[in-house]
C-alpha cells in the first residue's frame, strides 16, 4: 500500500512538508518499501489516512536515499520503521514510557491504535504542548530494547 502515499527522496521535500503542513498533524514514517513491518504500517496507514485527512498528513520517508541521511542521523533512526509527529514545523513529541520519546518505533497494531495517537497528539499541539501523553495501553506499545554503542 506504500504506492498509494506520498514517498519522500530529497532533503528539500521533507523541509517543504514539514514548513507546508499548518494546523495539522504531520506524521512521517522513516523506513523502506522493501521491509516486511513498513510494509504492514503501511497498511495501517493508508487505510487510516482518509479517516485523519481532517487533522493529519501521511507521508513516507525512503531511509534509503542519499538526501535524507540527515534526517536519519538528526531522529537517530536505527530501527525501522520509526514514525515522527510534527505539528505546525514544531516536532513533537510522546511519552510511550520508553526512553525515547522523539518517535514511535515499529508498527501499531491496529488502525485504532495509529487513529488514536494522532487525535491524542493534534489534540495536545491545539493546547500548546510539545510533548504528549500516549493514549494506548502499555501492552499495545512495542518494546525494544535500546542498544548504545562505543559508550
Amino acid at each position: 500500500m506504500s504506492f498509494l502515499m506520498t514517498t519522500l527522496r530529497e532533503k528539500k521535500e521533507v523541509d517543504s512538508i514539514i514548513r507546508d503542513t499548518i494546523d495539522k498533524v504531520l506524521v512521517l514514517r522513516f523506513g523502506r518499501s522493501t521491509d516486511s513491518v513498513c510494509l504492514h504500517l503501511d497498511d495501517i496507514l493508508s487505510k487510516s489516512a482518509r479517516e485523519v485527512s481532517k487533522f493529519a498528513t501521511v507521508a513516507l520517508v525512503d531511509i534509503d536515499s542519499e538526501d535524507i541521511q540527515v534526517y536519519v542521523k538528526y531522529f537517530d533512526i536505527t530501527l525501522i520503521p520509526s514514525t515522527v509527529f510534527f505539528f505546525n514545523a514544531h516536532h513533537m513529541k510522546m511519552d510511550s514510557g520508553s526512553a525515547d520519546h522523539t518517535k514511535w518505533v515499529g508498527a501499531f497494531d491496529r488502525k485504532q491504535d495509529f487513529i488514536d495517537v494522532v487525535e491524542a497528539i493534534f489534540r495536545g499541539a491545539m493546547k500548546g504542548k510539545l510533548i504528549v501523553t500516549c493514549p494506548l495501553p502499555p501492552e499495545r506499545i512495542p518494546k525494544y530494547q535500546l542498544l548504545y554503542k562505543d559508550l
